[in-house]
């Protein structure tokens, strides 16, 4: 992808500036997403839950996100206790819960 900064307007710059960085943060999420999941498919195999492995406690755990909102991925949902508006919103639309799964 190439970009002319140069021809670009402030607003447009700062517009490119926000819109990157929404997507680094996009990106960052699901990459730890995935490396959660992969961490607890190894601890998996060899008979430990993640929490185990860390030595954390897994009372009071929130548990992995299961879903993130497809506009800002660092907006996630365990699938457990009440929907935030964003999943509200997508099933509204016409989305599943598939669409929005990680």
């Amino acid at each position: 992808m190439n970009i002319d900064l140069e021809t670009l307007s402030r607003d447009e710059l700062q517009k490119l500036i926000k819109d990157a960085e929404k997507a680094l943060k996009s990106v960052d999420a699901r990459r730890k997403a995935e490396a959660k999941r992969a961490a607890e498919k190894a601890a998996k195999e060899f008979g430990f839950s993640l929490d185990e492995v860390m030595g954390a406690t897994v009372k009071g755990s929130k548990g992995a996100p299961k879903f993130a909102n497809p506009a800002d991925a660092s907006q996630t949902w365990t699938g457990r206790g009440r929907k935030p508006n964003w999943v509200v919103e997508a099933l509204k639309s016409g989305k599943s819960l598939e669409d929005l799964a990680l």
